[in-house]
């Protein structure tokens, strides 16, 4: 795994070093006087947060009137090096009462030193978590006469926090009634042609719950998938199950998963935080059942919508947006159901549909009058229709009480 951060730097607008750690001794203690000189001083800050300067590169972000600029010399994930100063931001402001400034560093640096050494060990981001960190570190810092007072919350056991082993959840909680909340979103996304032809198409979804359980409960989560971890005699060597199998990519985990179990199991356990959280995203981009199917005729003056998911299930919030030219003097048009009006204010034809069932489909006509012009403009690329829904549905078996499946649009245009 590459390093997150060799050395980190907290720079006023001016470039005046504020409070700066070494973790590695790959870089020099001046290397801050390059990034001084040739982006500070050349006023290239916000081309790209990303620059390389010799043999060292350079990741820096501005909060309020801080540069905080992280400094690596070998190949560095970058990625983590900025949600690595998202979280410590957080953290400060956590123990400076909400502000993060220049007076807030300078009033705390033997805090911010304390915590500098506790959130990364030699270039590895370490525990960020503040009501973890805030239990053995006590210290409180000096906080501005505008900043919200700290609440006082009960201090959980640290022992089994600190350890990392459930970093996540204190111990202690009770409740009078145990409950389990789930929500499956998916946003499909897609890009068809103006001959049909599907151009690009994907889902993008994310598993969120809220949890209400006593104790320290280890739930399990099985999913009808083979999330493409398994190469192909392992496929083979498995007998052959009934219903359908969805192959997931790009699988983001909760930090609550056993990522060991997972792997030998292909079973999501884990301890939930307690309350709402998201505990997994992914994308799927073979086998995409489109739930609509948009076909313009005659140019525009004739446009189809018809419903492709199941006769029992329904989209709501179902808005279709065809753009017109921004020389459109009137607008007449007819649906079969839903309302459709003129917005001049975007050059779109809104047509909304409240309520739109399974396996149906329904009618637009239009007719536009152009404002006449002395000088008759090219008609240039004409803009993609988009459409805009949500889905409601229910799988094909008996789903459990409070789970809840959720398919809306993402980015759905076709081209006309």
């Amino acid at each position: 795994m590459p390093v997150a951060a060799s050395a980190i730097y907290f720079l006023n607008l001016r470039g005046d070093v504020l409070i700066n750690r070494l973790y590695r001794d790959d870089v020099g203690g001046n290397m801050v006087d390059a990034f001084r000189m040739h982006i500070m001083q050349t006023k290239e800050l916000g081309t790209c947060p990303v620059r390389q300067i010799g043999g060292c590169s350079f990741l820096y972000m501005r909060i309020s009137n801080v540069y905080i600029v992280i400094v690596v010399s070998k190949n560095a994930n970058v990625a983590c090096a900025f949600k690595f100063v998202v979280e410590a931001v957080a953290l400060f402001k956590s123990y400076f009462g909400g502000a993060f400034d220049e007076d807030a560093i300078r009033n705390n640096f033997v805090l911010i030193y304390e915590l500098l050494d506790e959130i990364m060990d030699f270039g590895y981001p370490q525990n960020l978590a503040p009501e973890i960190l805030k239990l053995y570190i006590t210290q409180e810092g000096v906080r501005s006469p505008f900043s919200s007072k700290p609440s006082d919350k009960p201090v959980p056991n640290a022992t089994l926090q600190v350890t990392g082993a459930v970093g996540w959840r204190r111990e202690g909680l009770v409740y009078k009634k145990n409950e389990v909340f789930l929500d499956i979103v998916e946003s499909v996304n897609l890009l068809m042609s103006s001959k049909g032809s599907v151009l690009r198409c994907d889902v993008t979804g994310k598993i969120l719950m809220k949890c209400f359980l006593s104790g320290m409960p280890d739930l399990k989560l099985g999913l009808n998938d083979k999330i493409g971890l398994e190469n192909e005699s392992q496929l083979k060597s498995r007998p052959i199950k009934s219903g359908k199998t969805i192959e997931l990519d790009d699988v983001t985990f909760h930090q609550c998963v056993n990522l060991t179990r997972f792997n030998s199991e292909k079973t999501v356990s884990f301890v939930p935080p307690d309350g709402e959280f998201e505990l997994m995203k992914y994308r799927i981009t073979e086998g995409v059942n489109l739930p609509f199917r948009v076909l313009p005729k005659l140019g525009r003056t004739r446009m189809e919508v018809k419903s492709v998911f199941g006769a029992k299930m329904f989209a709501l919030g179902v808005v279709v947006k065809v753009p017109v030219p921004k020389q459109t003097a009137k607008t007449s048009f007819q649906v079969t159901s839903g309302r459709a009006k003129y917005n001049a204010s975007i050059d779109c034809l809104v047509w909304k549909i409240r309520k739109f069932s399974g396996q149906t489909e329904s009618t637009m006509s239009a007719e536009v009058e152009l404002i006449s012009t002395m000088a008759e403009k090219k008609l240039g690329t004409r803009p993609p229709i988009q459409m805009e829904f949500q889905v409601w549905e229910k799988s094909g078996y008996n789903t459990v009480e409070w789970v809840r499946y959720i398919t809306k649009a993402g980015s759905y245009e076709i081209r006309c």
